[in-house]
């Protein structure tokens, strides 16, 4: 059944390579604040070693990720099998995000292709890894990429684009201020 690890090995690595979508879960310290799990797809994820991941994060109606994470760094990723064996494999870790432009941007980006809309990358430090059965997850085919938030994204331009991070992805839903709010702050 499940299993306990404390790196990735690469038979994980091989199975997240194959995967079209993955789930980020985070959540604020407050326990009334809400769990925010987001579905991703495009070809974003990258593995950078045994315990290091990235994933290139694109503009979306809200920031919980990032104003989570920079509460209190807690980040869960979760691939799960929806053809072939049956799978489940969370990585659960320390994240960080990343903005375009810093210092740590160039080090990281490198690492991606372009995508319209970057707002920014998360990054983790990988402190656990656990696989669980996944006997009840069905079956489903990939059909392909949605291309909607690549054209929203084209259509608004980078001005549309920054416009929109500032007025939709500065505070979380519970009230936290995200990178790209603080940064909007110092400006």
């Amino acid at each position: 059944m499940g299993k306990l690890f404390n790196e990735l090995q690469p038979e994980h690595e091989e199975f997240i390579r194959k995967q079209r979508i993955f789930f980020v879960g985070t959540a604020p310290l407050s326990e009334d604040g809400h769990v925010n799990i987001s579905p991703k797809g495009y070809d974003v994820f990258r593995i950078l070693s045994a315990t290091e991941v990235a994933y290139l994060d694109l503009t979306g109606s809200g920031n919980e990720t990032s104003a989570h994470i920079s509460e209190n760094g807690r980040i869960t990723f979760m691939f799960t099998a929806f053809e072939g064996p049956p799978m489940i494999l969370r990585l659960y870790g320390e994240g960080q995000t990343i903005l375009p432009g810093t210092a740590e941007w160039d080090k990281v980006a490198c690492h991606f292709d372009h995508v319209p809309g970057i707002r920014q990358i998360i990054r983790a430090r990988i402190t656990a890894v656990k696989t669980s059965c996944g006997y009840s997850v069905p079956f489903f085919d990939y059909v392909g990429e949605r291309e909607t938030l690549k054209q929203w994204s084209l259509t608004k331009g980078e001005e549309g684009l920054v416009s929109y991070r500032e007025d939709h992805n500065t505070i979380s839903m519970d009230g936290l201020v995200s990178p790209i709010g603080r940064r909007n702050e110092d400006e």
